[in-house]
């Protein structure tokens, strides 16, 4: 879609668009408001906004009038563009001397194939541009109230995806390595494969009672979460009806939420103030 073009001013400090260029930006876990500046001043000067599906729709009421919103979004299970495809169209834009701006879900150097794209741009000599985006596996989890780290839970956080390029559960993941050697695990995109993955981080020593944490619909108003157990997760998301996309977070970090839910405290939910149960054995700080 196209709509009429007019003058953009470029806000002071911020960089201008150079034809022929693309720009590889994050647009967050979903709210509007958590694109970066960035990503909002490549939105108001791009001639082409290639986006992806987990891009919201609010964020393209951004564009600038007269540009081209064009859809290159992939979803499991349904029929997608290739990658090789989406790559070959922001080099055929960028040849024609447009300012191509690349809008994906997130962070696009999170998984999401960002470093493809721009390699492939590398590759045809398109200059361009990264912009950062917030994660779902901190940004989504931060809206539903459960922190990648806290001081009391955990010193690591391992981040990892649920399938690999072929759509299996990923092979080249050391499951008993990352049960023994990570506090927190975050997974995207792991919920078609959540019970083989649940079975093998309890092989590899992780109770089955541990606490887990799905979100879905991150940080937006339809979001999602429920609060259950290692050992259970996989039936009770099939019970609630959870679908993808969700970001499903493993550790004692998920406790927290009943101290921290801050979306759920502005309908009403009364917020634990020692969720982990510490103030009895900790010493408070002086001063």
């Amino acid at each position: 879609m196209s709509r009429r073009e007019e003058t953009v001013e470029i806000p002071q400090g911020l960089p201008e668009f150079e034809p022929g260029w693309v720009w590889l930006a994050g647009a967050g876990p979903g709210d509007p408001g958590l694109l970066t500046l960035h990503a909002l001043n490549g939105l108001r000067q791009a001639d082409v906004v290639v986006y992806d599906a987990l891009v919201d729709q609010s964020i393209l009421a951004w564009i600038k009038p007269g540009a081209i919103a064009d859809f290159a979004g992939k979803r499991g299970g349904k029929p997608s563009p290739k990658q090789r495809d989406i790559t070959l169209k922001l080099i055929e834009y960028a040849k024609e001397g447009k300012k191509v701006l690349r809008l994906k879900g997130g962070d696009p150097f999170v998984f999401g194939r960002g470093g493809e794209e721009a390699l492939g741009l590398v590759g045809a000599g398109i200059p361009f541009r990264i912009i950062p985006g917030i994660t779902a596996g901190i940004g989504g989890l931060a809206y539903a109230g459960i922190p990648a780290t806290h001081r009391d839970t955990n010193q690591a956080v391992t981040f990892l995806t649920g399938h690999d390029q072929t759509g299996l559960m990923p092979g080249a993941i050391n499951w008993q390595g990352v049960a023994q050697g990570s506090q927190v695990i975050v997974m995207y995109m792991a919920m078609k494969h959540l019970a083989s993955i649940s079975e093998k981080l309890i092989e590899g020593g992780r109770s089955p009672a541990e606490p887990v944490g799905i979100v879905c619909n991150a940080s937006l108003a339809n979001q999602d979460v429920l609060e259950t157990t290692l050992g259970t997760c996989a039936a009770d998301a099939a019970a609630a009806g959870i679908e993808p996309p969700a970001v499903v977070c493993v550790g004692e970090v998920v406790r927290l939420r009943s101290g921290l839910d801050w979306m759920g405290a502005m309908s009403g939910r009364i917020l634990r103030s020692d969720p982990l149960g510490l103030s009895s054995s900790r010493n408070v700080d002086a001063g």
